[in-house]
């Protein structure tokens, strides 16, 4: 099999797209230069049958129009049909759009798929294809996905995952992370970082401080993270930008000990300007074990 033909078979498939009104267009879809065309419309379903049964009929027309949909293996024999088939099995589940296609199982199989909201989905899949601004994010995922996004809805939803959706999602990421880590957490990496605004203004948590990125002049927050052996995310704070980083660390790892009712189980290691002779004393007196990464201080 030739590239040629590798890429014939991946030229079209049939595509579900989502309408803010909840309908569901199924359409057959090629990809040429980064960019989607649409080369059949099959109409506009209103409930998950109608849509299946369009898709269906969508599929049909693909299998008769698209050009070659299968490969023939009778004549391969042995290993080489074996390397074959599973080579284009990896072809079948990535297609065109294979990028979209393998984050969504990632995303569902971490369990974010309990947060009924697409915009999350398709913020994360492009923040990890892409990153890029929010502006710039909205022309990506039209660009690659065809998903069409508004950039005044993004900052809406910002302010809503904020306000109601940001403790499931916490939720989520450290039940995941105790899964893949066996059911307890271990070491947990503390470190802080400050991001800076591109303004003067200040209000009750932007402030000017020290500033990691040495822009003094703007305003900025001091954010402290708490992340998992592999780097898995477990909590975070933002902070007056103002505030000294050393007293961050323990009202952090506090507040994630009681929420999620951990025990002792886990070490806290930090840079050594976080273990401070203060800090020291308050983790030993919580009888919290901790590693400094710079004097291997237990």
């Amino acid at each position: 099999m030739t590239q040629e033909d590798v890429l014939y078979l991946c030229g079209m498939f049939v595509r579900k797209k989502k309408n803010r009104s909840g309908t569901t267009t199924i359409v057959v879809v090629n990809k040429r230069h980064g960019k989607f065309e649409e080369v059949m419309n099959f109409g506009t379903a209103k409930t998950e049958s109608e849509a299946k049964a369009l898709y269906s009929k969508a599929q049909q027309w693909l299998n008769t129009n698209g050009g070659q949909q299968s490969i023939d293996f009778e004549d391969l024999k042995g290993r080489e049909l074996e390397e074959t088939e599973g080579f284009f099995n990896n072809i079948d589940s990535v297609l065109i759009n294979g990028t979209q296609l393998l984050l969504n199982q990632i995303y569902d199989s971490i369990g974010f798929n309990r947060i009924q909201d697409d915009v999350l989905r398709h913020l994360v899949i492009a923040r990890i294809s892409q990153p890029m601004s929010k502006s710039a994010t909205v022309e990506y995922l039209k660009s690659y996905y065809d998903e069409d996004v508004d950039l005044n809805h993004i900052y809406r939803y910002m302010d809503r995952l904020y306000k109601t959706q940001q403790e499931l999602v916490q939720n989520i990421s450290v039940e995941h992370t105790r899964k893949i880590l066996g059911g307890r957490i271990g070491l947990m990496f503390y470190d802080v970082s400050t991001l800076y605004f591109e303004t003067a203004k200040t209000d009750n948590l932007r402030e000017p401080g020290f500033s990691k990125d040495g822009k003094t002049a703007e305003s900025q927050v001091v954010l402290g993270l708490l992340v998992s052996e592999g780097g898995y995310p477990l909590s975070y704070s933002l902070f007056n930008g103002s505030q000294y980083e050393g007293y961050t660390m323990l009202p952090i790892i506090d507040d994630f000990k009681q929420r999620f009712n951990l025990g002792d189980d886990f070490v806290v290691v930090a840079d050594s300007g976080l273990m401070s002779d203060a800090n020291v004393r308050l983790l030993r007196s919580a009888g919290y074990k901790y590693i400094n990464r710079c004097k291997n201080q237990e």
